[in-house]
């Protein structure tokens, strides 16, 4: 590849298709934009960062205690990614079209000074001095001692992990001993700080915690809070999922529907993996994400950093790209972003259409280590 052609990744794309094509460039960019699209025409939009590998629960379906036992090594400190390798990183990516940061875990709230690298990426923007917004997923127990920080930080939204407000199923499924109040104090102490954005996940699995769904609408209507529920998926290999095991988004929206009317909202943004609605009466919005059942492979526009610096281009992936090499080497800026353009650019994963075909892969990473 040419230097002509090289330098074609790290510019705003004013070219016509005719005219990058006729320089054996790869036309799948969005013109007038420093925004690169992968070989199904879907752009990149959304870094998830996974800030550690350890959590303080033990979620079946995501650490399960057999596993993730007393004998598990978690990763040591170098291995890691600090947070300067991370805001690096962050940087790298604007430019190619990224505006979302999520930090995830593991529980994310288990790295120290978190609200520092909140901090550093709440300042960042990209070309037309747009901030990139930052977002959070924890299982909020530990969220009561730092929402104000986090906010004061700059971080603007956060989604929490909740699958239960029944007090011994919640139990069960964290395998932590947690009390469900500890989590709704910290939802609790994220309102009085001052963020108007946020969402409960419920993870629901049949047989498990689907009488947990009426409860759980119950307890977040009128709060402002929006409840979304997610269809159980196979990820990784260490929770045993089966497809008898998943309850499907339409099930549940009907189930919902026996009690409370609700009306669809019309998706406004591109990627949106929730399907959203509103309670007729004013409640508030509930939302469904079918990823095992409706695939949205289609508009993916996510990339996901480990803790330990690879990347995936996939929830589903079996392996990943090292990034951590290079950015703890002397390459350059410039050829890091050339590195992450052609990744993108090859991208052309689609696991949940797939599922069922014999090429779907048998070895998945496990979603602690990626965050979900």
């Amino acid at each position: 590849m040419s230097s002509e052609q090289k330098n074609i990744y790290l510019q705003p794309m004013m070219m016509v298709p005719r005219q990058l094509a006729a320089l054996g460039t790869p036309t799948n960019f969005i013109p007038g934009a420093s925004i690169l699209l992968d070989s199904l025409n879907r752009p990149l939009r959304d870094l998830r960062i996974s800030v550690t590998d350890r959590c303080n629960f033990r979620c079946t379906y995501c650490m399960p205690r057999h596993v993730y036992g007393p004998k598990h090594r978690f990763l040591d400190p170098f291995s890691m990614l600090n947070f300067e390798e991370i805001e690096r990183f962050c940087k790298l990516v604007i430019p190619l079209g990224v505006h979302k940061f999520r930090l995830t875990g593991g529980e994310p709230l288990m790295r120290k000074q978190i609200d520092k690298l909140v901090s550093a990426l709440s300042k960042l923007q990209n070309s037309e001095g747009t901030y990139i917004e930052v977002a959070m997923t924890t299982n909020a127990s530990l969220l009561a001692s730092h929402a104000l920080n986090l906010k004061r930080a700059g971080l603007q939204r956060i989604t929490v992990s909740l699958d239960a407000i029944d007090e011994d199923i919640f139990q069960r499924m964290n395998d932590a001993h947690t009390p469900v109040s500890q989590v709704l104090d910290g939802i609790e102490a994220a309102q009085r700080a001052g963020f108007d954005s946020i969402k409960v996940n419920m993870v629901v699995q049949r047989g498990v915690n689907d009488t947990q769904i009426l409860p759980m609408v119950n307890h977040f209507r009128h709060t402002g809070i929006e409840l979304r529920f997610i269809e159980y998926m196979d990820v990784g290999t260490s929770n045993g999922w089966r497809a008898e095991d998943v309850m499907s988004a339409k099930e549940m929206q009907q189930l919902i529907e026996t009690r409370y009317p609700i009306s669809p909202i019309p998706s406004q943004l591109m990627g949106e993996t929730a399907e959203r609605f509103s309670f007729t009466d004013g409640a508030g919005n509930i939302g469904f994400i079918a990823s095992v059942t409706k695939a949205f492979c289609h508009d993916c526009n996510r990339l996901r950093l480990s803790t330990d610096g690879q990347l995936f281009t996939c929830l589903f992936a079996s392996q990943g790209t090292d990034i951590k090499t290079a950015l703890r080497s002397q390459t350059s800026d410039e050829d890091l972003q050339k590195q992450l353009a052609s990744l993108w650019m090859k991208r052309q994963d689609r696991y949940s259409q797939l599922r069922t075909t014999p090429s779907a892969s048998q070895t998945r990473v496990e979603m602690s280590y990626i965050g979900g």
